[in-house]
């Protein structure tokens, strides 16, 4: 080995050029990051109009314009240097950090890699100042009060890094995106972007109530048929919206499993009004999700956490696209109970609320909410395990049938009007079946047209719920092993299994050492027998790592449970009556979720009479 290369160098303090070089390389990766940068001094300047030029895909050229306050003259200077900023003074300003920017570092990075020139005016100037980073000239300028910042050959002193540039195509989307982020949580500031002249996008400022604001502004960035199928997010529930012991506040709007898309690229979570990439709100989210999306689905979704600033360490990257919540575990339960009570009703549901408005008929809504009184054929249908209750279905009898309709169009004197039931069945969201096909789906009529209904995936869904109400906080059977299962186990998978003992034993497991460095599998839930245990064990200990105990049973529940409803529910080929499909029905109308059955796949399809028309060329 060359002795030289081995020799130890003195320890000297970096020159302030490679000092600035090293920042830039932490804040800006490409031209994208540039444009967020300078969008988030804009709007904390006050800005109501931005607007966004690029060459080349930013490369070139980089142009923010804005109406804001403005910087001084005898601070423009200043701006340029590093750790210079208005928006903090004290530690305790940087621990509760409420504007966008706060390092002071931007435009210090950019300026040390690319030509940049800083145009502004106050409201209290004469006129506006120019000023070039690299000669340090400033002389007056044109401009009315607002800032402009443009850079130009980004990476000019540095060429290794622009080589790693993509196509200007390339660069130019991720420009948008950076905008659009901006703009789905600033519906009240407009935005437009430029490219080679020609306007690209357009967002115009939106007015009125802010909620009402951000909803227009997500169907306008995110399109029509995201706001058309979007459904709203809000926890705590209105009605507890002013309640002072809510540390963390989340509302916005989730995309319905209908409009899932098969990557994961819009999905928006803004905390204090800036959008982070968080990992404990996307576990929260997926786990919302998880029993209504098909496959590796990806779900679509705009959120916004807002809590006290002190709650929130913003100041943990240097994009600040990451944060520290001081209660994760407070955080992931807001955003999971948002998502999935906005999840919790179904289209198909839309006449259930009649049924809760019946407060004569609580026997009868049991029997709609609770598969084993209302698909039974006797009261021995009643068990008292969730595997015997899952497997002793038995389509209604006529009696039961007839109590169903009775309480649906029934009078009652409590019911407002516009509640009171149609006496057409086909009116029913579901509609009136007619026919069963091929032993597999229900064909019914509404007033829309045609209804289609995979009678298994429904019913699925509808056992399944009514598993989850009855088991509530039990323990999962449990099934010995006649050979324990070993495997070598981490040091963390044996801290976890110790400590977690009690939580493994409600989910059925019983999981033991056998060694300083194996772990033994002793006993499985009864219904996953014929699993592979330790890869049972393995994602079990790895879920608990990483969320609360709570989190873990309950979605272990859930997928034995989904388990049984799947062998329980009615299966193909099984002849129905009428007045079986009909109870079936109504049970997919009062039952939460019964869009989609426990593997995230439709139950139902509408088939309007003007698609209809279209097949058979009617009307033409």
């Amino acid at each position: 080995m060359n002795a030289a290369a081995t020799a130890r160098q003195p320890i000297a303090a970096l020159p302030d050029e490679l000092i600035s070089q090293i920042a830039a390389g932490e804040v800006v990766e490409r031209p994208a990051s540039v444009v967020r940068e300078l969008l988030d001094n804009a709007l904390d300047a006050g800005a109501t109009q931005i607007t966004l030029r690029l060459l080349a895909g930013g490369v070139r050229a980089i142009s923010v314009e804005d109406d804001g306050q403005g910087i001084a003259r005898e601070e423009m200077a200043l701006a340029l240097r590093r750790h210079a900023t208005s928006k903090i003074t004290t530690l305790s300003d940087l621990e509760s950090v409420a504007t966008m920017g706060f390092r002071g570092e931007a435009l210090a990075a950019i300026s040390s890699i690319a030509e940049t020139t800083l145009l502004s005016r106050t409201a209290g100037q004469a006129s506006a100042f120019l000023l070039d980073a690299q000669s340090g000239e400033l002389r007056p300028a044109a401009r009315t009060q607002g800032t402009t910042v443009e850079i130009k050959e980004l990476f000019f002193s540095t060429p290794a890094r622009r080589k790693f540039l993509k196509t200007d195509a390339t660069e130019l989307a991720h420009c948008i995106v950076a905008v659009r982020r901006h703009a789905l949580a600033r519906p009240e500031v407009g935005f437009a972007i430029w490219h080679e002249g020609k306007l690209v996008e357009q967002w115009r400022a939106q007015t009125g109530e802010q909620q009402q604001a951000v909803q227009a502004r997500i169907a306008d960035v995110l399109g029509a048929e995201f706001g058309a199928q979007a459904l709203a997010v809000a926890y705590p529930a209105a009605a507890h919206a002013s309640t002072s012991a809510v540390a963390c506040r989340v509302w916005g709007c989730c995309g319905t499993p209908q409009v899932a898309r098969a990557r994961a690229d819009q999905q928006y979570v803004y905390v204090n009004g800036r959008f982070v990439r968080d990992k404990t709100i996307s576990h929260a989210v997926r786990q919302a999700y998880e029993d209504v999306l098909h496959g590796g689905r990806q779900p679509v979704y705009v959120l916004f956490v807002e809590t006290d600033p002190r709650r929130v360490d913003v100041n943990v990257h240097p994009t600040k696209i990451e944060v520290r919540f001081r209660d994760g575990r407070e955080v992931h339960q807001a955003v999971h109970h948002a998502i999935e009570n906005a999840l919790a009703p179904s289209r198909a549901g839309a006449a259930s609320a009649l049924a809760s408005n019946l407060p004569a008929a609580a026997d009868h809504m049991d029997s709609l909410a609770t598969p084993a009184s209302g698909w039974r054929s006797g009261p021995a249908a009643n068990t008292s395990t969730p595997a015997q209750y899952a497997m002793n279905w038995q389509p209604p009898n006529a009696h039961h049938v007839a109590d169903v309709q009775a309480l649906w169009h029934g009078p009652s004197a409590d019911l407002p009007a516009q509640n009171v039931a149609p006496d057409n069945p086909s009116e029913w969201p579901l509609g009136n079946a007619i026919a069963q096909l091929q032993g597999i789906y229900i064909l019914a009529e509404n007033r829309q047209g045609l209804v289609i209904v995979d009678m298994h995936a429904a019913h699925e869904r509808i056992v399944y719920e009514g598993l989850k109400q009855q088991l509530g906080a039990a323990a999962i059977r449990s099934q010995p092993l006649l050979i324990p299962a070993t495997f070598a186990a981490t040091p963390q998978e044996s801290a976890t299994a110790e400590s977690h003992a009690e939580v493994l034993a409600q989910l059925g497991l019983q999981v033991t050492p056998f060694s300083p460095k194996t772990l033994a599998v002793r006993a499985v839930p009864t219904a996953l027998a014929q699993g592979d245990a330790v890869a049972l064990v393995r994602s079990v200990l790895a879920e608990l790592m990483q969320v609360d105990a709570a989190h873990v049973i309950a979605r272990a529940q859930n997928e034995i449970l989904s388990s049984m409803a799947c062998h329980g529910a009615v299966r193909a080929n099984r002849r129905l009556t009428l007045p079986e499909m009909n109870a079936l029905l109504r049970q997919m109308e009062a039952t939460e979720r019964s869009d989609q059955c426990n593997h995230g796949r439709p139950t139902w399809r509408q088939i309007s009479v003007r698609e209809l028309d279209a097949l058979f060329m009617r009307g033409r």
